[in-house]
């Protein structure tokens, strides 16, 4: 298991297995959020076994899928929802990471500077350097 924080509130992850989800609770996260697609994993790994086993480990669980196609506005504000919504610190996992990162730092724009938000992925071994525009086009809509 690979935990890769972002902020105070928000780490990702590349794939977890159920038996990591005791040890998620332990580290002190409260809530699980899977990004990746049921598509993409055999069936011990996808959401229903995902959401058992962190409910058994007294972790909420939350489902967004992502892909390239669904990286949306509205799923963009739905992934920052769940975040602001949870009791304590959140963990998402996708394949590598990079998916959960990405729509964190989405979320961000317009709320974070660019830089800072850049510098948090780059710790955490996301390089997004291309997110630039993108991030500095969403931050003017969200303050414009």
């Amino acid at each position: 298991m690979d935990i890769r924080p972002l902020s105070p509130r928000y780490a990702v992850a590349p794939q977890i297995e159920p038996g990591d989800l005791p040890a998620i609770k332990a580290a002190g996260y409260t809530t699980v959020i899977c990004n990746r697609p049921d598509i993409e994993n055999p069936p011990a790994l996808q959401a229903d076994e995902m959401r058992k086993a962190a409910e058994a480990a007294g972790l909420a669980f939350h489902v967004l899928e992502l892909t390239h196609q669904t990286m949306t506005p509205e799923n963009i504000a739905r992934q920052r929802q769940m975040i602001e919504d949870a009791d304590g610190p959140v963990l998402a996992y996708c394949a590598s990471g990079t998916r959960c990162s990405v729509i964190w730092s989405l979320g961000q724009a317009g709320r974070m500077d660019v830089d800072d938000i850049l510098a948090a992925t780059r710790q955490a071994g996301y390089q997004l350097d291309q997110l630039r525009p993108t991030l500095e086009a969403f931050g003017a809509q969200q303050n414009g």
